[in-house]
């Protein structure tokens, strides 16, 4: 779990850290899980994050950053003994390719390689809905196809938003 009043940030060096969460965030969350391994399969690493913006515009500033970091970062550290690498990133606003779950999204693809391991399918799906963000990374391991990790993602992603949606409608 992250701390609290902090946030995710990418420095200046492609490093993720937590900072503390700038003026315009309401709050926000991460939590860490792992899906078990069995059989022939690897555990796969799962982050699920949340954010509050005061504003709509607040929150989509965060998924125009999320996009444009690739481009300056296509090789990142989460921590000092991992680093994602070839990573590109596709928005699609709502109505665009189908899109009608958020106001915004941002997928992220690229390759998660902890030392001395063999690289991994890593995707980071984010989506907006006003004013708030919410995100899951998933790693991959040992036995899991990429399209078992998308729809794993997708299925976490979707169930956020929905939880998201009746929260901002007060249900």
């Amino acid at each position: 779990m992250s701390r609290a009043g902090t946030w995710a940030v990418l420095d200046d060096g492609c490093r993720w850290e937590r900072e503390k969460a700038p003026r315009g965030v309401l709050a926000s969350l991460s939590r860490y899980s792992l899906l078990p391994a069995g059989g022939s399969k690897g555990a796969v690493k799962v982050t699920a994050a949340a954010t509050a913006h005061s504003s709509a515009l607040g929150a989509d500033e965060q998924l125009s950053t999320t996009l444009e970091e690739v481009l300056r970062c296509p090789e990142q550290r989460p921590r000092a003994d991992a680093r994602i690498t070839g990573l590109n990133s596709l928005g699609t606003p709502f109505g665009a390719r189908e899109q009608e779950y958020a106001d915004d999204s941002v997928l992220e693809a690229g390759q998660y390689v902890e030392k001395g391991g063999a690289a991994q399918p890593y995707r980071w799906m984010v989506a907006r809905l006003g004013t708030v963000v919410v995100a899951v990374s998933v790693t991959g391991a040992k036995g899991h196809t990429e399209q078992e990790l998308q729809q794993l993602g997708a299925d976490a992603l979707g169930q956020m938003l929905v939880r998201v949606q009746q929260r901002l409608k007060g249900k």
